[in-house]
């Protein structure tokens, strides 16, 4: 039970309260007036920050896996791991940095009047410890939208649908525009570390100084790749880049597979109906696992992985390598009968 005295000083309390909420109604202007010489109040530096400026895009991070832990994942950790499923946000530049020989990939989509800047800012700088994107890396892009324009350093780049254009490392601001407001560009990125500059260039398959075709339609993996940044055309420090379309009732790539342990390699699937899908192939030759992949969905290919697939229907392909050796013949063919 509370004591005589507690009850006093909470009545003394409430008659206190009162007798100031009294005054100042009686005297506003005084109150105001103490108000006016009162500090503004200072933000928490969180908040402070956050009005400021706005966020920052975010660049997920992927870690790499030894090949041992692979045949003890199940699907939703393949996937996790490997599968890069948000490439194509609509006003958005999504990337990934995967530590696979430490390449970045993703997608640029700006809306039509809306362009979009390739983050140079704090947030990417913690992730590249580089003050600018391309400070210590080059990157190619290949668009597989709407016509629309790259921006880099002041010089402009018209890429219609499957144009490409390689931007060296030292590049200080690249802009991404779409060219019609009823077909956005899409522009998917590669990037790699890079140490030697070497010149800007667009390329397309219309003009790639490499055409190879591969396969038959009897095994039904016939197809063809238009290397776009490879050795023998556009010049590149580490990446490969290229294009791969496959004829009429072929479904397979990269069948017989190979390995090629000094590039690591992302498939980026597209041209894909939205009901179908690629079995994607991954893992040791003698311990493979699957992915099912949708349109405009890529898969991480580490250099002890085998990277092939077969399709429910019609779909192409954007190859992208990076690593030590950009020779092509630098691969380990894998024998079917080893395949498990």
């Amino acid at each position: 039970m509370a004591s005589r005295h507690s009850i006093a000083v909470v009545l003394l309390a409430l008659l206190a309260a009162h007798t100031v909420d009294a005054a100042a109604r009686l005297v506003p202007s005084a109150a105001a007036a103490v108000a006016a010489e009162l500090p503004a109040a200072t933000p928490a530096p969180a908040a402070a920050a956050a009005a400021a400026a706005p966020a920052a895009p975010a660049i997920e991070v992927r870690h790499s896996v030894h090949p041992e832990a692979l045949p003890s994942m199940g699907s939703k950790e393949l996937r996790r791991h490997f599968l890069v499923d948000r490439l194509f946000a609509p006003g958005e530049v999504a990337l990934t940095y995967t530590h696979e020989d430490r390449m970045i990939v993703g997608g640029a989509t700006p809306l039509p009047g809306a362009p979009l800047a390739l983050p140079s800012d704090r947030a990417i700088a913690k992730s590249i410890g580089r003050p600018t994107f391309l400070a210590s890396r080059e990157l190619a892009a290949i668009n597989v939208g709407g016509p629309g324009r790259v921006v880099a350093d002041g010089a402009a780049f018209d890429l219609a649908p499957l144009d490409a254009l390689y931007v060296p490392m030292g590049t200080s601001a690249v802009k991404f525009e779409s060219a019609d407001k009823d077909r956005p560009a899409k522009f998917y990125l590669l990037s790699c570390p890079a140490h030697k500059q070497h010149a800007a260039a667009k390329i397309s398959p219309r003009n790639a100084t490499k055409v190879v075709t591969a396969g038959a339609g009897d095994t039904a993996n016939n197809r063809t790749l238009y290397h776009l940044v490879a050795p023998g055309g556009i010049d590149s420090d580490q990446i490969t880049f290229g294009v791969t379309f496959l004829a009429d009732g072929s479904v397979w790539n990269t069948m017989p597979a190979h390995l090629h342990d000094r590039r690591s390699e992302i498939y980026m699937y597209f041209n894909m109906a939205p009901d179908t899908r690629v079995v994607h192939l991954m893992g040791e030759p003698d311990e493979t696992r699957h992915i099912l992949v949708a349109n405009e969905q890529a898969v991480v290919s580490p250099s002890w992985s085998i990277h092939s697939g077969a399709g429910t229907a019609a779909y192409s392909f954007v190859w992208a390598m990076c690593g030590e050796n950009r020779l092509m013949p630098d691969i380990e063919p894998v024998a079917m009968a080893t395949l498990q």
